[in-house]
């Protein structure tokens, strides 16, 4: 099904521009944004995969990652194909970089091919919700792709999902226009960003977009939204884990808020970057030390058994909070967010 976007605005000679992200892509007439899935037929913009899922699967929402924001509890986790990001070191590229696989096409939308080489399912937003409710779900993730570009699909699931008691949760590069943001807002409960490097060139290099929108949203969302944020940088060895960067980027998110929980993940090879080694534990363990000196109460460490560096301590008296060993996930207070050593509040969304 196509849906025509509600994020752009029409062009001179038939172009219209996109203000889903912080690309601004202006379209040409039967051409396509960077993402590959949102594109301009007769002045107008559609989104070419809405109720068409690439990915579909039930995670524990400690995958996401967010580690404070209902443990343990099941996500309805939700993909398509294409990305505005063009990663070389992405770990989800057979759907993220589908939709720049597709072939041109200037037929009207009633009779528009699919063009993309990916499988994907039928799942409309009322379909998902369904699902939700039958199986006793309680939250749906719009992930494994960026969500920004099949924002109007998120955003119809999102609204109904709400209407049923479902909560949502965006794991996202961070780089959705300040329009975006605004309409997921009322009905976005979460959301883990990828704050990728410290560095402007990385992101214009390994990325193929910019660092300062990604910056403006996790500070716009951190304290003027009620969502509840958590970061994740995955580090790459000898492309973003500059021990100066990371001490940089560590005192911004402490200073933007000590609480926001900050996630280290270990990179494997994969994609583009298949002569990349993986990242040494070592290395973990000294951004995670790094996080710490800077302030940031809770600092974890991904994609390796580290359990001390990945389960919750209370910052104030050190008692242990919740455990964790990959997903087997234990907590271990009495009245959930409430120390039981100390009786400190930890920020999070617990019940």
């Amino acid at each position: 099904m196509l849906h025509e976007a509600t994020l752009y605005k029409p062009l001179k000679k038939g172009y219209v521009q996109c203000t889903a992200c912080e690309h601004f892509c202006a379209v040409e007439p039967g051409g396509m944004g960077k993402c590959g899935i949102r594109r301009n037929y007769d002045g107008a913009l559609y989104l070419v995969v809405y109720g068409e899922a690439a990915a579909l699967h039930v995670d524990p929402i400690e995958k996401k990652p967010l580690f404070h924001f209902l443990p343990t509890q099941p996500v309805l986790s939700l993909g398509t194909v294409g990305c505005n990001f063009t990663c070389q070191f992405c770990q989800n590229w057979e759907i993220s970089q589908g939709g720049h696989l597709a072939v041109g096409d200037d037929s009207r939308p009633a009779r528009l091919p699919k063009t993309w080489q990916v499988a994907s399912t039928d799942a409309m937003p009322a379909d998902l919700v369904a699902h939700c409710r039958q199986r006793g779900i309680p939250m749906l993730a719009y992930t494994y792709n960026e969500p920004t570009v099949f924002f109007e699909y998120a955003y119809d699931t999102a609204r109904l999902a709400h209407q049923h008691g479902i909560r949502n949760v965006f794991v996202s590069s961070g780089f959705e226009s300040l329009a975006a943001l605004a309409m997921i807002e009322p009905t976005l409960d979460a959301i883990n960003v990828d704050l990728k490097a410290w560095s402007d060139t990385f992101y214009r290099q390994v990325c193929g977009t910019r660092l300062q929108p990604v910056l403006r949203n996790i500070e716009h969302i951190a304290t003027k939204t009620k969502i509840w944020i958590e970061i994740t940088t995955l580090l790459i060895p000898g492309l973003n884990d500059d021990e100066a960067e990371l001490r940089a980027m560590a005192a911004w998110l402490a200073s933007v808020s000590p609480d926001m929980p900050w996630h280290l993940s270990a990179f494997h090879p994969d994609y583009q970057l298949l002569d990349c080694p993986p990242t040494p534990h070592r290395t973990l363990v000294r951004a995670w030390e790094i996080g710490k000196e800077a302030g940031l109460h809770y600092v974890y460490v991904g994609n390796v058994h580290d359990g001390d560096r990945e389960s919750t301590f209370c910052p104030a008296c050190n008692a242990l909070l919740v455990s964790r060993n990959w997903y087997s996930v234990q907590q271990h207070w009495r009245a959930a967010g409430v120390c039981h050593g100390c009786g400190a509040a930890i920020p999070g969304v617990w019940a």
